[in-house]
């Protein structure tokens, strides 16, 4: 029956359409218990063989200068101080932008001649181990958007991260530690959601070992030793503690919650045996010790993460984030004035980087390890305050080596100024999509449904780089 629109009023419209309230609810429920039931969800195995079975993510907080370190322009040189106009991401306008020449000078290194700064001279060493994908591009002009794109693909949903997708697509090696790892993490530009599992099953979630403002030498894993029980004991009390967990888990079976806590309590009473002696890199040499430049100031900190992600590599764990980050207003490699600060930051990892790199070869982990360097974004050929430079989403360098991709390759290209990719663009979902690829995983494939639909890290997007592929 019509009635005429003024009768409608608000509780007449809240009583009529009250239950098809209910409707929704009952639909997004049972959509929720299906998927919780569903055993026929892509996951623990790879679709297809792997060339790489492990990454270590090696993240550059801030945006490191893509012209400044692996991105040669000599138009900066030729156009240094003069006015060029450019399409400006933070301001979404054309405008005249005086050109900045970079303060450090690039040569040609290793047998393919790839342009380097002076920056990295213990990275260049290895230049022939690396692919450089001089052409990426993505979402964000801000460090937080930017920093959650890179590591979720998404800035305005919770989305889980790379490392819970590829742990929940191939589950982990061992069963001692966790599958997924992030050392040193920051709780600024997105924290915890750059390394948790948003939707996913709660035992994907990144572990977090130590924060950014605490050096290494002085983190680590909180209550790892119990100095006052035996770990006998300490056994018969978790067997008891999981057994009352099991009953109460068959139940209510499908509890994600639960069944996280109860793998969880496992994981962490092996984690008490096994860890320490991971984590305790006395027994290194010294040799290695010299490597990643551990003993010495600037480089100390770092290195220390860069051996802990060569142990933990060893040791099964499936993905490892290496975090160069600090929970200040002003990130890292954030430098809108005082470029010449980037030097104090390359020092910082250079030798530890290479001494990564080196390691993994000699030990025969960098075949099946890939290991990924770069930041949210770059920066900008142009001047900012005078003698630093913008954020700039829409060109910028990442590296991988190792891991099934291409040895001493430089692929794509920005224009010439450094400022957009234009050749061979590779969009961050593209780089998500390789990843995933190089792992034995076929993005299009590794889905997780929620909330009335299928979700992946490419959302509807990605494609595979195989130029990039060895």
């Amino acid at each position: 029956m019509m009635h005429d629109l003024k009768d409608f009023d608000r509780r007449t419209m809240l009583r009529r359409i009250a239950c098809g309230f209910g409707y929704l609810a009952a639909a997004g429920m049972c959509s929720e218990a299906a998927a919780a039931s569903d055993t026929r969800r892509i996951g623990q195995f790879p679709h297809f063989a792997p060339r790489a079975k492990r990454i270590i993510f090696l993240f550059m907080q801030g945006g490191p200068s893509q012209v400044d370190t692996f991105d040669y322009k000599p138009r900066l040189i030729s156009d240094d101080g003069k006015n060029v106009k450019f399409h400006v991401a933070r301001t979404m306008k054309r405008s005249a932008e005086r050109v900045l020449r970079s303060p450090w000078k690039f040569a040609r290194h290793g047998e393919t001649g790839a342009w380097v700064s002076e920056l990295f001279p213990h990275i260049t060493r290895h230049v022939d181990d690396l692919c450089l994908i001089r052409s990426m591009h993505t979402e964000g002009v801000a460090h937080g958007p930017a920093t959650l794109f890179l590591h979720t693909g998404a800035t305005n949903l919770v989305r889980p991260s790379v490392g819970s997708w590829i742990t929940y697509g191939l589950g982990t090696e061992n069963r001692n530690l966790p599958g997924f790892i992030t050392l040193s993490p920051t709780a600024a530009k997105g924290g915890p959601r750059n390394y948790a599992n948003a939707f996913l099953p709660a035992m994907y979630q990144g572990t977090a070992i130590g924060r950014a403002e605490v050096p290494v030498a002085r983190s680590g894993i909180r209550h790892i030793r119990n100095e006052r029980i035996a770990h006998r004991e300490q056994r018969r009390q978790i067997d008891l503690l999981q057994a009352l967990n099991r009953q109460q888990l068959a139940g209510h079976p499908g509890d994600d919650e639960l069944e996280a806590t109860i793998k969880s309590f496992e994981l962490a009473c092996r984690m008490q045996v096994h860890a320490p002696q991971i984590m305790d890199l006395s027994t290194e040499s010294a040799h290695t010790l010299r490597q990643y430049g551990i003993g010495q100031d600037e480089t100390d900190d770092f290195g220390r993460q860069c051996l802990l992600a060569r142990r933990l590599a060893e040791h099964g764990v499936r993905y490892i984030q290496v975090n160069y980050a600090d929970n200040g207003t002003n990130p890292r490699w954030d430098q809108h004035s005082r470029l010449k600060q980037h030097g104090k930051h390359a020092r910082a990892v250079d030798q530890p980087v290479a001494g990564l790199l080196e390691d993994l070869k000699a030990r025969g982990l960098l075949d099946d390890t890939l290991v990924w360097w770069g930041g949210e974004f770059g920066r900008t050929p142009f001047a900012q305050n005078r003698d630093g430079r913008d954020h700039n989403p829409n060109g910028f360098t990442m590296w991988l080596s190792g891991g099934g991709v291409k040895r001493g390759l430089v692929y794509g290209a920005t224009d010439e100024f450094g400022y957009r990719a234009v050749e061979d663009r590779v969009h961050m979902h593209d780089l998500h999509a390789t990843l995933l690829h190089l792992l034995g995983m076929d993005h299009e494939q590794l889905t997780y449904r929620h909330a009335g639909r299928d979700f992946r890290l490419t959302d509807i997007h990605g494609r595979v780089v195989d130029g990039v592929l060895a």
